[in-house]
């Protein structure tokens, strides 16, 4: 059978053009030779799959009839440009599918997952790379200080170390990186934080990464053009066909299996709530596990690292807006928000001047890496046991002496994974002023409030106080037993409020919050302070409900009330 030309065009997409007037030097990154391997990159990930499900005939069309008739749904609902490009395609495909013979069904296949594979795949451009470390912090810290604007183009590295701050293991990861593949798994609660992390990476000279983003993040034409350069993957989270996603996570595999640093966020989605993720979508975390697998059966013996991040702010640019969808109880459903604070420019101002006077205003902590099972990982890159003996990760995937591949072994090794990172997450959160004096205010609203339910509490604006004197005297002892915690290993306080006065630790979050969120969050009227927006409060204080009844004091039964949200992700 002749396949129609309405899906040879609808499917066959033109390559794009190859950067050449760069020649990556021996010292750059990997991800400096991406380009180069894209299209190889592309072929490979139709090739693999193509080959998965040419098994079978009834595999080849359900995979098929799956895709076209997802699609069509989608692009019947959205009425846009790439519906009118894209859905006569889909529909000529749908009615061609049962005519095709198996070799026809196969190269169909291959076509459809090649135009996926190649709309996911990003690129990278070393020029773009040099331009934005050299231009963001200038064009950050312009934005921050307009009436300084000839110091502003000159000092904006200096803007831009104030505002975060980087701890951990950085010098361990780099030597990690010259004995494998490093791969970033952090925590979501922004879409500032590729950002963040691309900058907090280049600022203690790590190597940049591939990571995967939200196509709806490509919008914005500034955003979209660092993006779509500096090694971004788009994830179209509207496409929800079974091959879309295998596509994603083979690509996923496959820069790995090559060797290039990757980030992903684990909670796949920002967290709405701001409690600190505990379930973790394991998806393309388990393409890397795989990754390791498929390497050693084929004989290279190149590790895989993955690093638990965090990043923790003390402002969080769309805190509003995530709140609530959380509350709506349609964050999970919705999936994607496209109109919140990050979409405005007015919105991106206000916050970075707000947060401009703010030292360490956001704080990234590379955690201790660990191996693809879990095992903490030392200075030479050796994997290390429970009981401190030195073992091999390749003996993980090993039968009978010889390493195999089997994708049930994997996904129960991922979900070992995934359990160590979200004890990771918790271990090294940083606590920044924000969610302590949320946290106090919050835990009186619960104590005032016997037996209310969560909206009733959120109803109860402007009507709950504390005295001042009472306020901080419940701050400094929450920092302390924090402290306590921190000294135990079990989490991290940011370096400021260990030595700052209560009354220093609360008029500055009362600073952070009033004046860029459209609500108060709290107000000083001389000897009270009103907790005035619970949602708000609710909102930055849910980054200690892992930690509630570990802190409580004499306020136990409220810390039990508020430990109990920590099953809402």
């Amino acid at each position: 059978m002749r396949v129609p030309k309405a899906i040879r065009h609808f499917v066959e997409r033109p390559r794009l053009p190859r950067l050449d007037s760069y020649v990556p030097a021996a010292s750059d990154p990997p991800i400096f030779w991406f380009n180069g391997e894209r299209e190889d990159i592309v072929d490979e990930v139709a090739d693999r799959l193509t080959e998965a499900h040419g098994v079978s005939v009834g595999s080849l069309e359900l995979a098929l009839n799956d895709a076209a008739m997802r699609e069509m749904r989608r692009l019947e609902r959205q009425h846009d440009e790439e519906a009118r490009r894209d859905l006569g395609g889909w529909r000529a495909l749908s009615r061609n599918i049962g005519k095709m013979s198996e070799r026809e069904q196969k190269q169909e296949l291959r076509r459809v997952t090649r135009r996926f594979a190649h709309d996911v795949a990003g690129n990278f451009d070393p020029r773009v790379y040099r331009m934005a470390i050299r231009a963001v912090p200038k064009l950050l810290a312009t934005l921050m200080q307009p009436s300084q604007m000839p110091r502003a183009l000159t000092s904006g590295e200096g803007v831009l170390g104030r505002l975060l701050k980087v701890e951990g293991h950085a010098e361990h990861l780099a030597r990690l990186e010259k004995l494998g593949t490093v791969v970033y798994v952090p925590t979501h609660s922004s879409n500032l934080d590729s950002i963040v992390l691309g900058r907090a990476l280049e600022s203690v000279g790590l190597s940049p990464v591939v990571y995967g983003a939200g196509k709806n993040l490509f919008t914005n034409p500034i955003i979209s053009f660092f993006m779509h350069n500096l090694g971004a993957y788009r994830v179209d989270r509207r496409i929800g066909a079974a091959l879309y996603k295998d596509v994603l996570k083979t690509y996923s595999q496959v820069i790995i299996e090559r060797g290039y640093h990757s980030l992903f966020f684990p909670g796949g989605t920002r967290s709405r709530s701001n409690i600190i993720e505990s379930r973790l979508k394991l998806g393309l975390m388990g393409s890397a596990v795989s990754a390791f697998a498929a390497n050693q059966a084929r004989g290279v013996a190149r590790k895989v690292f993955f690093v638990p991040t965090t990043i923790n702010y003390a402002l969080v640019l769309e805190a509003e807006t995530l709140v609530e969808d959380w509350l709506k109880e349609e964050g999970q459903a919705r999936y994607i928000i496209e109109d919140d604070e990050f979409s405005q420019l007015d919105r991106w101002v206000a916050f970075l001047r707000k947060v401009l006077g703010m030292q360490a205003a956001c704080v990234v902590r590379f955690g201790a890496p660990v191996d693809p099972f879990g095992n903490p990982v030392d200075e030479e890159g050796c994997s290390v046991a429970p009981g401190g003996q030195t073992i091999d990760p390749a003996s993980y995937v090993r039968w009978r002496g010889k390493a195999t591949l089997d994708d049930e072994r994997d996904a129960a090794y991922t979900q070992d994974l995934g359990e160590v990172l979200v004890r990771r997450y918790r271990h090294e959160t940083v606590v920044m002023s924000t969610a302590l004096v949320a946290h106090v205010l919050w835990r009186r609203i619960v104590s005032q409030s016997p037996g209310a339910d969560l909206f009733s509490r959120l109803r109860m604006r402007g009507e709950v106080s504390m005295e001042r004197s009472e306020l901080e005297r419940e701050v400094g002892e929450l920092r302390d037993r924090l402290g306590r915690l921190q000294d135990a290993g079990k989490v991290r306080v940011n370096d400021w409020l260990a030595d700052a006065e209560p009354s220093r630790i609360i008029d500055r979050a009362l600073r952070v919050w009033n004046g860029y969120h459209t609500r108060m969050a709290a107000k000083d009227v001389g000897d009270q302070v009103i907790a005035e927006d619970p949602t708000l409060l609710l909102y930055y204080q849910n980054r200690l409900v892992p930690f509630a009844t570990r802190v409580a004091g004499e306020h136990e039964v409220a810390a039990r009330e508020i430990a109990r949200m920590g099953v809402v992700r």
